[in-house]
């Protein structure tokens, strides 16, 4: 499936020395979606979000304090970026052939133009996420300046190719984002408690569940599954592996990016396997610890007015 925005002659031949240098084969194909992203997501923090602000709510952002209306301005972009990368990851997953067709060799090497932009602007976002977690560590605290490094450097990886078919998969966490942020957007409209809050709230730690536990774990087994098919695979035939007779197209699919060369694979670095493995374990981890603080923000803003209302019934009952 196709790249629907095709790098500019002038950046492919620009990033090409970077790209070589770091092995990054498909990097210059999409290091304008990477630019683009990254651009974009300043706009909307800096200019975006505090203008629709200023005229939708000017009472309650003018009311804000500097912090306040930093934070504000930071959930809508991931807003806006949860809402754009989840539209573009379902899309190429549920429309792009040779994905579909990738065996295991596919889904560590393999490599289409579309997964290739999706991985471009999300690549942007986490470049974005990585600049505002180290600029304002205080605001996001060292936990989000860990996971933008660790998604950061997973979603570059793929731009080798590898593990780019897994790429859009760990993209779908982003599906629990949207409410995450309106969550926090009710305690800052004066709406803790509401019943708009509350059903939020149950769809949140649904979407969270599923999203990043379930489905995260499960594609985290599967690539370790399919890493571990490789390391068998490459002991017994230590010059590589050679994509089986009409399994090129499927699992590899340049359109001229690769050359030839795109259906081979070779041995699994250790170093490159450690990275992608570090950074995934780590943001399962997260997700996990970031499940639990969300149940606990949930029960704190509901759960202690049940037990007044019990309590004080009970003394009644006594009375």
């Amino acid at each position: 499936m196709r790249d629907p925005l095709p790098a500019p002659a002038l950046i492919v031949e620009l990033t090409r020395p970077l790209a070589e240098k770091w092995s990054l084969t498909t990097l210059p194909h999409h290091a304008h979606e990477i630019a683009l992203g990254f651009i974009w997501y300043h706009f909307v923090l800096h200019v975006l979000s505090p203008t629709l602000s200023k005229i939708l709510i000017p009472k309650t952002y003018g009311a804000f304090n500097r912090r306040t209306r930093l934070n504000w301005d930071i959930h809508w972009v991931s807003m806006v970026q949860a809402l754009f990368i989840n539209a573009t990851a379902l899309y190429v997953i549920l429309n792009d052939p040779e994905r579909r067709e990738m065996d295991w060799m596919g889904r560590l090497w393999g490599y289409t133009p579309a997964s290739g932009m999706v991985q471009g602007f999300a690549a942007g976002y986490f470049l974005w996420d990585l600049q505002i977690s180290t600029q304002y560590i205080s605001l996001a605290g060292p936990s989000a300046l860990l996971h933008a490094m660790g998604a950061l450097a997973v979603t570059c990886i793929g731009f080798r190719p590898f593990g780019n078919y897994y790429g859009l998969s760990f993209v779908l966490y982003e599906l629990s984002t949207p409410f995450l942020n309106i969550h926090w957007f009710c305690d800052k409209l004066n709406m803790t408690g509401s019943k708009l809050q509350l059903y939020n709230g149950i769809a949140l730690l649904a979407s969270f569940f599923l999203c990043r536990v379930v489905w995260g774990t499960y594609q985290s087994v599967l690539i370790y599954s399919d890493i571990y098919t490789a390391f068998t695979a490459t002991s017994t035939n230590p010059m590589g592996l050679t994509l089986e007779e009409g399994k090129c197209e499927g699992n590899s699919s340049g359109f001229g990016y690769g050359g030839p060369e795109a259906c081979e694979v070779g041995e699994l670095p250790i170093w490159l396997v450690s990275i992608y493995l570090v950074g995934n374990t780590a943001l399962s981890l997260l997700n996990l610890y970031w499940f639990s603080q969300m149940v606990k923000a949930v029960r704190k803003r509901f759960v202690p007015k049940e037990e007044e209302q019990q309590g004080k019934g009970n003394m009644k009952k006594r009375q």
